[in-house]
C-alpha cells in the first residue's frame, strides 16, 4: 500500500501524457452529442471517485450527474429512456459484474458508454464504446490507491474536453509529490490515534468523496468504525454523537468550503472533542487540534487528488500502529463481484 500511495505522482503524469490527446477528441464528439444527462456507475473505492466525479462535473458543464444505483438494474430490471445519456462505469480491474451489466443494458437503452479503468483487456473495456485507461500498472494493494486518484484524474481530464472552464489538472502531480513530502508528519499524528476505534470523517464539495474514501481506508485497513458526513449535514443530527475527545477528521481546503469547515471545527472546540484536519488555509488549521497542512496554492477545485494523498498515509501507518497489516485486510479480495 506504501509503495502504490508514493507511485502516484508518476502515475498521474504517465496518464496526462497518454490520454489527453484521446480525451481532446472524446470532448469534441460528446461536444456535438445532444447529451443532457451523464450517470456514472461504480462500487468502493471507484464509488467514491464517482460522487467526486459528479460534483466536478456538474460545476464544470452543467449538465446533470446521477451516481447509479446499479440494483435498479440488476434486481428490478428497470427500464431507462438513456438515448441522451452517457453512461460512465468506473472500475479498477473491469470485473465487476454489476457494473458491467449496467453498461451493457444502457447500451441497449441508447446511451453511449465509457470505461474508465485501469485494465485495457478487461470485460468492462470490451462492453464500452470507448475506454479511458488509468496509467498505473498492476495495483496489488487490496486498498485502492493509485488507481483511485488515476480515476479521479480521468474526471478532470474530461471536464477538461467537455466543460467550459480551465482547469489546471497538469499540476496536480506536482501538487502529490508534495502531498507525499508530509509522510514524517502523518506518522507522528498517527501515534495520538493508536487506540482510535470509531470516528467521523467529514468534508464538503469537491472533497466529499475524499470523506467516503478515507472513511472506506480506516474501516478495511484498520477496523475503525468511520462514518462519513458532508460538514452541511452533520448539523442536521450527526452532531448529537460528538463527544469529549471523539476524533473528527476533516478535509478543509481554502475555498468556497471554508466558513463551513470553520463552523464545524468552532463547535467541536465547544464540545471538547478531537479534530484532526488536512487543509492548507492557516484558520483551518489554527481551529484543529491536530493539522496536516498542504501548500496554499492548491486551489480548492485541484485539492482532492493532494488532500487524499495524507489521509492514505494516515490509514496505512495507523493500520501498521495497530499492530495489524494494511497489505492483508481481514475477509477482503481485490476483485469483488456483486449482482
Amino acid at each position: 500500500m506504501l509503495q502504490e500511495i508514493a507511485e502516484q505522482p508518476q502515475v498521474l503524469e504517465r496518464t496526462i501524457a497518454a490520454e489527453r490527446e484521446r480525451m481532446i477528441k472524446l470532448g469534441d464528439f460528446l461536444r456535438q452529442k445532444d447529451i443532457d444527462l451523464i450517470i456514472l456507475v461504480a462500487r468502493g473505492s471507484s464509488d467514491n471517485a464517482a460522487l467526486f466525479g459528479r460534483y466536478l462535473l456538474e460545476v464544470t458543464t452543467g449538465i446533470p450527474v446521477s451516481l447509479c444505483a446499479p440494483s435498479v438494474f440488476t434486481l428490478y430490471n428497470a427500464k431507462l429512456r438513456l438515448k441522451r445519456a452517457v453512461v460512465i462505469g468506473v472500475s479498477q480491474s473491469g470485473e465487476g459484474d454489476d457494473i458491467n451489466y449496467v453498461l451493457e443494458q444502457s447500451k441497449g437503452f441508447g446511451a453511449f458508454t465509457i470505461a474508465i479503468t485501469n485494465e485495457s483487456a478487461s470485460t468492462m473495456a470490451k462492453i464500452a464504446d470507448e475506454t479511458l485507461l488509468i496509467h498505473a500498472g498492476r495495483e496489488k494493494s487490496v486498498a485502492a490507491t493509485k488507481t483511485y486518484t488515476g480515476q479521479m484524474l480521468h474526471f478532470y481530464l474530461l471536464a477538461g474536453a467537455i466543460g467550459d472552464r480551465r482547469l489546471e489538472f497538469h499540476k496536480i502531480p506536482e501538487f502529490t509529490q508534495k502531498a507525499l513530502e508530509l509522510e514524517s508528519t502523518v506518522k507522528e499524528v498517527v501515534q495520538r490515534y493508536v487506540f482510535m476505534e470509531n470516528c467521523v470523517v467529514v468534508g464538503r464539495g469537491m472533497n466529499y468523496g475524499n470523506s467516503y474514501e478515507l472513511a472506506l481506508k480506516l474501516m478495511e485497513t484498520c477496523y475503525v468504525v468511520a462514518e462519513r458526513f458532508s460538514s452541511a449535514d452533520f448539523f442536521h443530527g450527526p452532531l448529537a454523537i460528538i463527544e469529549r475527545r471523539f476524533p473528527v477528521i476533516l478535509f478543509a481546503p481554502t475555498g468556497v468550503t471554508k466558513q463551513s469547515s470553520s463552523d464545524l471545527l468552532n463547535r467541536v472546540r465547544e464540545l471538547g472533542a478531537d479534530s484532526l484536519t488536512i487543509t492548507n488555509e492557516d484558520e483551518i488549521a489554527k481551529l484543529a487540534t491536530h493539522a496536516i497542512k498542504l501548500p496554499a496554492e492548491i486551489d480548492e477545485i485541484l485539492s482532492p487528488i493532494p488532500f487524499i494523498v495524507p489521509a492514505q498515509l494516515f490509514a496505512a501507518h495507523l493500520s501498521a500502529a495497530k499492530g495489524l497489516d494494511p497489505d492483508e485486510p481481514r475477509s477482503l479480495s481485490k476483485v469483488t463481484k456483486t449482482i
